[in-house]
């Protein structure tokens, strides 16, 4: 029988233990005196990362959780499986909430709570949410806007503890997903005198939600062809590895931290090599198609026992990074401070009075009628010196 996890770890990760295991066992004693007792707001928690991340937390002993999160149905499943394998470690004082975080009805939380450890994983992290102008505004408003709305709230009565996740697409970035990350991770540079913010940069989670493995899934149960790219090679992570790496950042990093996981280049691996291999521990051989209409052609015709249709091709989508990498070679790195984990670290390169700058420059674009993609690209490479945009035409949309 198939075992999702079992293969996460045996054909994905190759680790039969987590990658964070002995930092979490050496740090054991620190976080349970920095976590236990305290009051924790988790910012988009219903994903595979905020929900990974608070199992991670239970068994420090929070003293108060809250989750806030804009999908409802995503906030009742976790409520249920938190209730179902975690109603022991959960505290008395649990509470969910779904809303947005950049909205009216958040700010009153912040002002009516006192949180000591706030994690936000809420954000766009799609380079498929790259389309057009008003997809790139949604996206830079969710990643930056948000994100200092949300720092000034804090500023206020600030929390011994903050994290905000980030992503390896902000190294070098390629991609406006990328590029409204490492603007992000200025921002959060520009507070960090202010109070202690930390944030990290990830590799690809195996079958998290929305993701490209995750989607294989959705494809089998209902009998759509596999579909991925040949030559982009990615560094992957564990949904619970996930969960300890941002709760070691969150608790365990100094002011302006960027952690990232130390894998090295080997470990590096092609959609279309997980694809074939998770068919073939399915029972299934793959069946490779030259074509999205034949792949599609031969998923209506299939059978049981038929080999499984599966359409694999060169990349050629806008934005879209043939390899991971987590730093640059003017980062400043420390790789001895714990086993698993890496750390930037980062330099504020902008002020609080610049942050409200950037902010007022993009509304101003954004208010023009003739606004485009090109010229938010523009836009964001004036404050992105390393942006070096990759357009190709192709949006990963027009993709199965």
């Amino acid at each position: 029988m198939f075992d999702l996890k079992n293969f996460i770890s045996s054909r994905i990760t190759h680790r039969a233990e987590s990658l964070f295991l002995t930092d979490v066992e050496r740090n054991h004693f620190h976080l349970y005196d920095e976590i236990r007792g305290k009051s924790v707001l988790v910012i988009g928690g219903a994903g595979t990362i905020g929900s990974s991340f608070i199992k991670a937390l239970l068994p420090f002993k929070p003293g108060a959780l809250t989750v806030v999160d804009y999908n409802e149905n995503g906030l009742t499943e976790l409520t249920r499986d938190l209730r179902s394998s975690y109603n022991e470690l959960l505290p008395e004082d649990f509470t969910t909430y779904p809303f947005d975080f950049g909205g009216p009805v958040f700010e009153k939380l912040i002002a009516s709570s006192r949180f000591e450890v706030v994690a936000c994983f809420a954000a766009h992290k799609h380079v498929r949410s790259e389309k057009d102008h008003l997809a790139i505004e949604a996206m830079i408003r969710n990643n930056v806007f948000n994100t200092q709305r949300l720092l000034e709230l804090l500023s206020q009565s600030p929390p011994q503890h903050f994290f905000a996740v980030s992503t390896d697409k902000a190294a070098n970035p390629v991609n406006v997903m990328g590029a409204s990350k490492k603007l992000m991770e200025k921002v959060l540079l520009a507070y960090a005198a202010k109070f202690k913010i930390v944030t990290a940069r990830f590799a690809n989670v195996a079958f998290s939600n929305g993701s490209l493995l995750y989607g294989f899934e959705e494809r089998m149960r209902k009998q759509q062809p596999l579909s991925a790219p040949k030559d982009v090679r990615r560094y992957f992570v564990s949904p619970e590895e996930s969960g300890q790496l941002c709760l070691l950042a969150c608790i365990l990093g100094e002011s302006g931290d960027i952690f990232f996981p130390k894998l090295d280049e080997g470990q590096m691996q092609t959609f279309s090599s997980i694809a074939t291999q998770y068919l073939q521990d399915r029972g299934l051989i793959a069946q490779n198609a030259q074509s999205e209409e034949e792949a599609r052609a031969l998923a209506r015709e299939y059978q049981p026992g038929d080999p499984y249709p599966v359409y694999f091709f060169d990349s050629n989508t806008s934005g879209e990074k043939l390899y991971e990498e987590f730093y640059t070679a003017s980062d400043t790195l420390d790789v001895e401070r714990f086993e698993g984990l890496g750390v930037v670290h980062g330099q504020a390169e902008i002020d609080i009075g610049q942050v409200a700058k950037v902010q007022r420059d993009f509304e101003t674009l954004f208010a023009e009628s003739d606004v485009t993609k090109e010229k938010i690209v523009s836009l964001l490479g004036r404050y992105l010196d390393d942006f070096k945009h990759q357009e190709t035409g192709q949006k990963l949309d027009d993709r199965l």
